[in-house]
């Protein structure tokens, strides 16, 4: 019996795929192809501050491996600290990726925890939304906050499970619950994936998709960890569609009663 793809769906368009990934911190370009490709990744995210797609034609660029004919592109704001900043660094990327609308916006607080600095995240989405963009915005794992960034018209939500390269999983599990009930667009997870497990944990929550790098680009083995965070991905999407079965605080015998042999 054939089912119909599970597909997720963004701004329009659909990737069966539901594991974003990253495109820093690997040893060089070509690790982070061989990644990606083990990863099953359609959506690769790119730090504009960080990583040449076109701004220094003198060096190696990250689009000749990973080329936008094949992938669909995520710039995003990783290192900008206001909303004027994060609006003008999408604005480049929009130039140097030929028009393209889809973007991640991630406003930071500080250097030392990343959290996201709702304020100026909220100012930043607005602003980017009246711009034409279609946006995917990373923020805290607040249900209010979640609220008022679809309401202003994001495309998706990406609470963060813990803080951004501490592989700590999900910290607040509830939280995320909440997100993604009350949620009218895609919820992924952004920021403190440690590994496949949490990635798993993630999925079956209900979450839409996972978005991580330095889980697979710090592992002893990123192309290795890729292919475990794939399939994680994967096992907690079907565990989700699938309905675990109830909690309960007895036993509950696998073997029916009735019906035994003397």
């Amino acid at each position: 019996m054939n089912t119909p793809q599970d597909l997720l769906s963004i701004a329009g368009k659909t990737y069966s795929s539901r594991l974003l990934v990253g495109s820093g911190k690997y040893r060089d370009l070509a690790q982070t192809r061989e990644a990606t490709d083990a990863a099953g990744a359609e959506i690769i995210t790119v730090a504009i501050r960080r990583v040449n797609i076109g701004q220094d034609p003198k060096a190696p660029n990250l689009l000749d491996v990973l080329p936008p004919s094949e992938y669909t592109i995520l710039p995003n704001t990783a290192g900008c600290y206001t909303a004027k900043d994060a609006v003008y660094t999408l604005q480049m990327a929009r130039e140097l990726l030929g028009g393209r609308k889809l973007v991640k916006l991630e406003v930071l607080g500080d250097e030392k925890t990343l959290f996201p600095h709702m304020p100026e995240t909220l100012i930043a989405a607005e602003a980017l939304v009246k711009d034409g963009f279609d946006v995917m915005v990373y923020c805290s794992d607040d249900p209010i906050q979640a609220k008022l960034l679809e309401q202003i018209g994001c495309v998706a939500v990406m609470p963060l499970a813990s803080l951004i390269g501490s592989g700590m999983g999900i910290l607040n599990p509830w939280n995320l619950s909440l997100i993604i009930e009350q949620a009218n667009v895609p919820v992924l997870v952004d920021a403190g994936v440690g590994t496949a497990s949490d990635a798993a944990i993630a999925m079956e929550l209900g979450c839409d998709g996972v978005l991580m790098n330095t889980a697979i680009a710090g592992a002893r083995e990123p192309v290795r960890m890729a292919r475990a965070m794939r399939l994680a991905v994967q096992a907690g999407r079907e565990a989700f569609l699938a309905g675990r079965m109830p909690k309960r605080f007895a036993a509950s015998p696998s073997s029916p009663m009735a019906g035994r042999l003397a």
